[in-house]
Formats: structure tokens, C-alpha cells, sequence
């Protein structure tokens, strides 16, 4: 028979013709029937099959043979077993011929041939093993190749070719390392033209893409981003323009294609305004959930970036947490109904959404009577989430929509702690035992925070992942807390300051040399430096905590033998100040301590501390003016308004440490700092130091000069009583003046 009589199989009855050419081979016509449809076991017929096909001596034979494999492969009929006994009869030389050769025979179109060599391999992957073979995998840019050729969309064998090419591509995907291999062999772009395209078997490449990006969105966004980024582009235009059920799909799809990076501002624009047409109809909740999940992974991916300013971008995004708080009362208060864990965690990031608009002070897209209005209603569903979790036992402390509801009460608590303070000293105990156990076991933590992306937004990780334990979603609401009398009082009967130093100290671990901090996320320096700001907090409250709890002590080995690197260190200083000023302030209360008796690393740590007060201002030069100005050096100037309030807590704490560490005076005055300091005050106008930074120089100067005669004696060398005199420092002149 010819090829082209083989490319009429897929126009005529393909039982006739397989019957008629299977006679030409020696196969009876009588045979075709049980041959095609037998399910089980070795027939007489299909026997026969295989030893023509074995025996073949030209291509008709062979041909004939070959169509009733492809037509009784079509027919889905045989087993694994068969089906691989067709494959050791037929092996890949014959297929890998078929899909490579580049001269068809006279008459005969040139995709015939490898339209009977897909179909082959659509067969053998048909067995998750063979689909795995590398001689699968080989072909995969060959195969990509056909999604995109051009040719008769109306031709049934090219159709037929295509359908197979798709079968085989996802018998592939369904494998271990498939989606990595398909990845590679350009997969993904070919999908994304074959889509675009709209050809045919458009719907199958968006089928396998939706796969692929699950799988491996990664790798697909890395390999293939111009063309995801395309797709995305129609899928937002279809959205924004569908006026009937198909917008409700897209909804399911379109989080899939948002990639890792930036999305396209013209996508955001289509995609906005596709979700407020929806959300702001009368729907049921399998119409509206889709849209709440896609509006989710949009906050979550571009915060509130997508949303436009103005009058209509204020509504919609009152009316997404709206309609976020709404479902999260009705899913954790009505009892005796399933819980929508995916739906919930969406609204959480919705309601996290409008969290920071309502705290936002400069461009905020709400108003002040709308950022009233949503406080009042996300107060509601924060009330709603305590409950729930008042009722959560051990056994699911560790179940993804637990830590959900754990995070989003982390970012209220962050920014309002004085609402809700009964329900929430009442949970107190609670969190300090889920996080405990976050904290023992720190692979499951992370493994949650994962599973919590993928719960909340999409089968994919969404874009920056979630934080990986429940501590560091708790501290800035701990931060709070601790100035409180109540809640104070709970955390530290519960343990938390023992965990809190435990916490800080595995997280400076992270930071310390042999690790490569440049690729820490800043989430571990913010975490240490909220942790530095709960412990000072301690420090002036429960002043009696520190002298008697262990943890402290090891926390300010911790702190002493850190500071000197860390103040070296470029762009670190707002933590060194935190270290610097949370050591000085512990020292006072722990200056009975051996490890603070002028051993090396205490003077090590006053040292450093020393060098963090003594940069932060420096003489500058006023244009038309003689004398300089006290301005603040370059490094502190740009985050002075975060370092201030450290920056004296630390020069008033280190004023406590003179009289209480006898060595620490000898040490100050070899550090020069008290000379440099009245040079410093002498070179500049007294006009332009401001009277706490007086106060504050003052005291330091004073102390060192009660403590230490030669302390003295220096200062007068370096004129002191006048600086003094100057600047008005009486506690000053009188020390300076006595032997």
C-alpha cells in the first residue's frame, strides 16, 4: 500500500481499510475485528499481527502491520502488557526513521510519515516506563516542532498527528523528571505559540502549560518567560472582555500565569478591571471564589500596585476586604459546615491588603472615612479568626490553615493591639506554644509556610514566599504587647522570653561568619532587630527577669562577642545600634557578671560600642561662615529618624555602665573618645548642637570624669572648662574644676 493510503486511514472508516490492507499482508480481513478490540490475553489474531510485523519484508507489509498497532492503540483496547509486546516488536529504529526522514515518497505529503511515527510513540508512551525512555525524551524538541507547523487545519491526518504529538507530551509530563525534560527541550514556548495560535488543539497546549507551571513554575518562567508573558497578556484581554461564563474559568486559570517577577502593567489594568465587574455583581459562591483567589494572588504578588488611584480604586479595594471579612466570619462561625481553607486564606491576604492601606499614611488609596469603616469590619473578622483558634487542639497545630490563621492575626497584631486585648491575652498561651513548637521543629515550619502559598493562592508557590515559622510572624505584636502590664505578664509566665532568646540566638547564627549574607532575605536582620526592640522593652519593664533568667545571660555573651564585627560591617548599622544599645542597657543589670569584669570580649563589646555613639555626628563647613556646624556623618544621616531613639538610649545607658565597671573609664579615655568628643564641641558653632544632644554629651563626659582622675585631666587638656563653660554645662564645669 502507499503512504498516502495511509493518511487516508483517518478520513475513511479506519476498520474497512485496516481490514482490506491487512489482506494484502497475509492477515485475514476475518481477523481486523478481534484485533482491534480484544482486551486481554494473547488472540490468535493479534499473534499473527506481530509476526507480520516481525517478518515484514517491504513496507507494505510493514505499513499494514504498523496501521493496525496505531488504530488498535486509538481504540484504547490492549493492556500494558500487550502494548509493550507491540513496542519489543516494533522497538523505536523504525518510529525515530519515520519522525526524521526528509524525503516522502512521490504523491505523498510530507507529514504522512511522521504522522505514523507519533502516532507510534503515542503508543509507547502510553506506558508510564517507555514514556520515561530516553528515546522518548529525545524527540521532545522534534515533537515540540509540530504544535507550531503550519499545514491544512483541516487536514484529519495532520489533526490526528497533532492530538497524538499532545498525547505523548503529557505522558512525558506525567513522569518524575518529565516537566524538567519538556522544560528543556522547549516545551513551553512551542505550547505558548500553539495556544496563541488558536489552531487547532489550542485548548490541549493550555491544558499542558497549566501542568508544566504547576510542576515547575520556575524553570517555566526562566526558560520561556517572553512567551508565558504573551500568554498572560491574551488571557488578561479575554478576561476583561468576557461577558459570559468562561470569565469564571479564566478566574481558576489566570493565577497560574502571573509570573515571579513584574507583572505587565497592562495586564494589571485588564485584570482589574475583569474583577471588579465580577465582584461587584450578585453571585454565588462558586462564582465569586475563583475571583477572591485571583484577587489574592494579586495583592500577594504586587501588594496593592494593580489596584489604580482614585474614586473607583478606593471602592474596589474597600469592596475586596469587605468581601473578604464577610467570608471569614461566615466560615469560622458558623459550626457544623466544612471550612473553605483555600477561599479563607485567600480573604487572609486580602484582609492583610487592607491592613496596609489602613496604616498607610502617605498615598493610600482609601480615605480616611473608608480606612475607619474597614478597621471596624476586619476588628469583626480578627475576632472571628481568635476564635477559631481558640478551639484548634495539638493534633492540628500543624496543619497549613492553622498557620494561615496565625499569620494574619500576626499582621493585626503588628499594627493595633489596643481592640480585641481580653480575646487576645486569652490566646496568648496558645501562641506561645504553637510557636514553640514551630520553633522545635524548624523543617516542618518551613514546609508549612509553603504549603500555606499553596493553599491560600494557587498550585504554584506565588511569588515571595510566605515567612517560614510562626515567630516571625508574632514579633511585632509581641513588640506591643511587652509594654504592657497583662500581656506582659502572660508571655513570661508562658516562656516566651526563654524562646525569644533561643529564637534571636539561631537567627544570629545565620548572620555570623562562614554564612554568606548577602543572600540572607532581610526578613532575618528585621526579625533580630524586632527581637532586640521586645528585649529592650524587658529591660525597663521586668528589670528583675533579666538578673534571674539564664537565657539573658547567654544573650549578652552573644551580643558582646558580635558588636565588634557588626559595627565594621557596610549597611548593617541599624542593627549594630540595636545590639549596641540592648548590650549597654543589659550590662547595667548584669554589671555583677564575670563576663563583664574586663574580660576581652566586654572590652571588645564597649569598644565597638563606643565607636557606633562616637560616629554619628562630625564637623561640617557652612558656606559664608567661619565656624563648622554638628551635622550628622553620612552613614546615619539617611536612617537617623530609625537610629535616633537607639542612639540616645545607648548614650544614656553607657553613661549607667561608667560608675558600675571601674575598667571601663581607662578604656574610654585609651579610646580617646571623651578628647574627640570636646574637640568635636570646640570646632563647631555651640548654636548648632541641640540642647539633648548636649544633655546627652554632658552626661557621658561627666560620669567619665567622676570615675577616673585621669579622665580628668585629659579633658582639661583638650580645654573642657571652656568648652563647657560654652555650652553650658554646669554638672560639667563643677567636676572638671575640683583636683
Amino acid at each position: 500500500m502507499s503512504c498516502c493510503d495511509l493518511a487516508a486511514a483517518g478520513q475513511r472508516d479506519a476498520q474497512s481499510l485496516l481490514c482490506s490492507q491487512l489482506g494484502k499482508a497475509g492477515i485475514m480481513a476475518s481477523d481486523c475485528e478481534p484485533a482491534l478490540n480484544q482486551a486481554e490475553g494473547r488472540n490468535p489474531t493479534l499473534e499473527r499481527y506481530l509476526g507480520a510485523l516481525r517478518e515484514a519484508k517491504n513496507d507494505s507489509e510493514q505499513f499494514a502491520a504498523l496501521l493496525l498497532v496505531t488504530k488498535a492503540v486509538k481504540a484504547g483496547d490492549i493492556d500494558a502488557k500487550t502494548r509493550r509486546r507491540i513496542f519489543d516488536a516494533v522497538g523505536f529504529t523504525f518510529p525515530n526513521r519515520l519522525l526524521t526522514t526528509k524525503e516522502a515518497p512521490d504523491g505523498c505529503p510530507d507529514h504522512v510519515l511522521r504522522a505514523l511515527g507519533v502516532a507510534l510513540l503515542a503508543c509507547f508512551c502510553s506506558d508510564p516506563e517507555l514514556a520515561a525512555h530516553p528515546q522518548v525524551l529525545n524527540k521532545i524538541p522534534i515533537l515540540s516542532t509540530f504544535l507550531t507547523a503550519r499545514g491544512d487545519p483541516d487536514d484529519a491526518a495532520r489533526r490526528s498527528m497533532i492530538d497524538d504529538t499532545y498525547q505523548c507530551l503529557t505522558a512525558v509530563a506525567g513522569t518524575p523528571r518529565g516537566p524538567r525534560h519538556l522544560i528543556a527541550g522547549g516545551t513551553v514556548s512551542a505550547l505558548c505559540q500553539a495556544y496563541l495560535g488558536h489552531g487547532y488543539g489550542f485548548d490541549q497546549a493550555l491544558a499542558l502549560l497549566v501542568g508544566l507551571l504547576a510542576a515547575a513554575e520556575t524553570q517555566c518562567w526562566k526558560e520561556g518567560e517572553p512567551d508565558l508573558l504573551a500568554v498572560l497578556r491574551g488571557l488578561s484581554e479575554d478576561f476583561q472582555k468576557a461577558e459570559d461564563a468562561s470569565k469564571f474559568e479564566l478566574c481558576q486559570l489566570l493565577p497560574l500565569f502571573l509570573p515571579p517577577t513584574t507583572v505587565p502593567s497592562e495586564c494589571l489594568r485588564d485584570l482589574q478591571a475583569g474583577l471588579a465587574r465580577i465582584l461587584g455583581s450578585k453571585l454565588s459562591s462558586w462564582q465569586r471564589n475563583p475571583a477572591l483567589k485571583l484577587a489574592a494572588r494579586l495583592a500577594h504578588a504586587c501588594g496593592s500596585d494593580w489596584i489604580p488611584a482614585g474614586n473607583s480604586g478606593s471602592k474596589f479595594l474597600a469592596l475586596l476586604v469587605n468581601l473578604a471579612c464577610v467570608e471569614v466570619r461566615l466560615a469560622l462561625e458558623e459550626t457544623g459546615t466544612e471550612v473553605k481553607e483555600d477561599v479563607v486564606t485567600a480573604c487572609y491576604a486580602l484582609m492583610e491588603l487592607g491592613i496596609q492601606e489602613c496604616t498607610r499614611c502617605e498615598q493610600s488609596l482609601l480615605k480616611e472615612p473608608q480606612k475607619v469603616q474597614l478597621v471596624s469590619v476586619m476588628k469583626e473578622a480578627i475576632g472571628s479568626v481568635i476564635h477559631y483558634l481558640q478551639q484548634v487542639g495539638p493534633e492540628k497545630q500543624k496543619e497549613p490553615f492553622v498557620f494561615a490563621s496565625v499569620r494574619i492575626l500576626g499582621a493585626w497584631l503588628a499594627e493595633e493591639t489596643s481592640s480585641l486585648r481580653k480575646e487576645v491575652c486569652q490566646l496568648l498561651p496558645f501562641l506561645v506554644r504553637y510557636a514553640k513548637t514551630l520553633y522545635e521543629e524548624a523543617e516542618e515550619a518551613n514546609d508549612l509556610s509553603q504549603q500555606v502559598a499553596t493553599l491560600a493562592i494557587s498550585p504554584t508557590t506565588p511569588g515571595p514566599t510566605w515567612p517560614g515559622d510562626a515567630l516571625r510572624l508574632l514579633l511585632p505584636g509581641w513588640c506591643h504587647l511587652t509594654v504592657e502590664d497583662g500581656p506582659r505578664e502572660i508571655l513570661i509566665k508562658e516562656g516566651a522570653p526563654s524562646l525569644l532568646c533561643k529564637y534571636f540566638l539561631q537567627q544570629w547564627e545565620l548572620t555570623s561568619p562562614g554564612h554568606d549574607t548577602s543572600v540572607l532575605p532581610d526578613s532575618v536582620e528585621i526579625s533580630l532587630q524586632t527581637c532586640c526592640h521586645i528585649f529592650l522593652n524587658l529591660v525597663v519593664t521586668a528589670p528583675g527577669l533579666i538578673k534571674r533568667d539564664a537565657c539573658f545571660t547567654s544573650l549578652m555573651n552573644t551580643l558582646m562577642a558580635s558588636l565588634p564585627a557588626l559595627v565594621q560591617q557596610q549597611g548593617r548599622l541599624l542593627l549594630a545600634a540595636n545590639v549596641a544599645t540592648l548590650g549597654l542597657l543589659m550590662a547595667r543589670l548584669l554589671s555583677t557578671s564575670p563576663a563583664l569584669q574586663g574580660t576581652p570580649a566586654s572590652r571588645g563589646f564597649f569598644a565597638a560600642a563606643i565607636l557606633f555613639l562616637s560616629q554619628s555626628h562630625v564637623a561640617r563647613a557652612t558656606p559664608g561662615s567661619d565656624q563648622a556646624v554638628l551635622a550628622l556623618s553620612p552613614d546615619y544621616e539617611g536612617i537617623w529618624a530609625d537610629l535616633q531613639e537607639l542612639w540616645f538610649l545607648g548614650m544614656q545607658a553607657f553613661t549607667g555602665c561608667v560608675p558600675l565597671l571601674p575598667w571601663l573609664a581607662p578604656a574610654a579615655l585609651r579610646s580617646r573618645w571623651p578628647q574627640e568628643l570636646l574637640q568635636l564641641l570646640g570646632s563647631v558653632s555651640p548654636n548648632s548642637v541641640k540642647p539633648e544632644m548636649v544633655a546627652a554629651y554632658q552626661g557621658v563626659l561627666v560620669e567619665l570624669a567622676r570615675a577616673n582622675r585621669l579622665c580628668r585631666e585629659a579633658m582639661r587638656l583638650q580645654a573642657g572648662e571652656e568648652t563647657a563653660s560654652h555650652y553650658h554645662m554646669a554638672a560639667l564645669e563643677q567636676c572638671l574644676a575640683e583636683p
